[in-house]
């Protein structure tokens, strides 16, 4: 896991595992999209989530393009926005897959602006 607010393309034409900025058609709504729930979050903002054993990782406005972080073929993100024509992004929000219970009210309160910023762009 990590803290970030990921858009299309997740998938780019050379494969290569990371490093690969893969921009779609709507490259700019797709930004316009993630930082706008980047940019209420806590952490997700700073552009560094800090997770163990990836402490150096870093985030610019607390988003990235897919394929740049790191290349996934045949994953959903893109599939939707091809062939649905969804304009989806993932948010990646603990570095923690499974949180505890207890965190879940510190959770809630680092997401609550956010989700709300989101849905006003819908």
């Amino acid at each position: 896991g990590s803290v970030v607010a990921s858009y299309p393309y997740d998938d780019s034409p050379t494969h290569r595992l990371t490093g690969v900025y893969s921009k779609s058609a709507d490259d700019e709504v797709f930004k316009y999209l993630a930082k706008a729930y980047a940019s209420h979050h806590p952490v997700m903002r700073t552009g560094k989530p800090n997770c163990p054993g990836e402490e150096r990782e870093t985030f610019p406005d607390g988003i990235t393009n897919g394929a740049q972080w790191y290349d996934v073929e045949g994953g959903m993100q893109d599939y939707n926005y091809v062939w649905a024509n969804c304009f989806e992004i993932t948010l990646e929000l603990s570095c923690c897959k499974y949180p505890l219970t207890s965190e879940l009210p510190k959770e809630w309160e680092n997401n609550r602006e956010s989700l709300l910023a989101f849905i006003e762009k819908v």
